[in-house]
């Protein structure tokens, strides 16, 4: 299958679910190709291959948001003169892409229990990488483990100061966390990022929007 409604991609790739699209799974513990399903391709070093695809249909992300910063100034003068506020960078997730994603991450680890894994924990660190990626994806439209710029998973989790990511799933138009989940568990390559017992940690992205949602799943030694 080449184009269905929902996308989903694994550590570095992206997989397709019926009805969506999908691309392939990104990990570095193996090289996998599954067809029709995502393939989940690993590297110690991934090497930077930008790819320009033509997204069908894109696949969910997730990508950090920064929030928005307050920075009010005292004078020593009697009478203080606040600053306006400053925004900068993007805005944090929405109350219904952090419900989303936390229920994400209970269903992931709900799998990894029926596989004998222990429960992964949220990093923080791989939620904003996670979050930044599915904010990009949906900005600047496309659906790939490697962005336009010919940055991989790896390198922009480096970028990030993170030095502990193991693989990615990436995905989108599905409706819900149990709708993304379940697409992610029929597909061989993005089910064997869920349930590597290597994995200790994981941060999910989600972007809601116009032709999405777009989801991203960071895992983390």
């Amino acid at each position: 299958p080449t184009n269905s409604p929902t996308e989903q991609g694994g550590a570095s790739g992206s997989l397709e679910s019926p009805g969506r699209d999908a691309g392939t799974p990104a990990s570095r513990d193996a090289e996998r190709s599954v067809s029709p399903e995502p393939s989940a391709s690993t590297s110690a070093a991934p090497t930077k291959t930008p790819e320009k695809k033509t997204p069908e249909k894109e696949k969910p992300s997730a990508n950090p948001g920064k929030g928005t910063e307050k920075t009010a100034e005292k004078t020593p003068s009697r009478k203080a003169t606040p600053e306006p506020e400053k925004t900068t960078g993007k805005p944090a997730p929405s109350s219904a892409e952090t419900v989303a994603g936390a229920e994400v991450l209970r269903l992931v680890n709900v799998e990894r229990a029926k596989a004998g894994c222990s429960p992964v924990t949220t990093s923080g660190e791989l939620t904003g990488l996670a979050t930044a990626f599915s904010d990009d994806m949906a900005d600047r439209g496309f659906f790939d483990h490697t962005n336009p710029d010919g940055d991989t998973p790896w390198d922009r989790a480096q970028a990030a100061g993170i030095s502990n990511l193991g693989g990615e799933n990436i995905a989108r138009g599905q409706a819900d966390a149990a709708a993304v989940m379940e697409a992610w568990m029929d597909s061989p390559g993005h089910k064997a990022n869920i349930l590597n017992c290597d994995f200790k940690t994981l941060g999910v992205g989600v972007h809601m929007g116009s032709g999405g949602p777009w989801w991203t799943q960071n895992f983390g030694y």
